[in-house]
């Protein structure tokens, strides 16, 4: 059983949002992502058996083409260890931090900021309310 991994590009969130519905349902594939590339772009990327993902980005291309606009498509077979390691970055600096169990920087004092916060919304709305009196 080779991998493979097929990336759909639209313009437009929804059309994205179509293709990935029927790649998954069309096919044993899975969604690995889905990210927004610039102000309209959108890509989702699904991985699986070779075969499946080539006739999941396929059912992917037409679902896309009718509700929005397909930039691009393409299937990948078999690709190396390392696109797998840039595509799931992201991800991976999550499963690191909250495995340490380590309160991450920033995160000190942010209790009590939270805490601030609706004090100073309230007496901003209740001198909004004495100058509106």
């Amino acid at each position: 059983m080779g991998r493979a991994l097929g990336m759909i590009e639209t313009r437009g969130l929804i059309g994205s949002i179509v293709a990935a519905d029927e790649m998954l349902k069309a096919a044993d594939v899975t969604l690995v992502r889905q990210e927004k590339v610039d102000a309209a772009l959108v890509t989702v990327l699904v991985q699986g058996d070779v075969s499946a993902v080539q006739a999941a980005v396929e059912v992917g291309k037409m679902a896309a083409s009718r509700v929005g606009e397909l930039v691009s498509a393409h299937v990948i077979p078999h690709p190396d260890e390392s696109i797998k390691d840039v595509l799931l970055k992201k991800d991976e600096k999550v499963s690191r931090s909250s495995s340490k169990k380590e309160p991450l920087k920033g995160n000190k004092g942010t209790s009590k900021k939270k805490t601030e916060l609706p004090k100073a919304a309230d007496e901003g709305s209740q001198v909004n309310n004495e100058e509106t009196k």
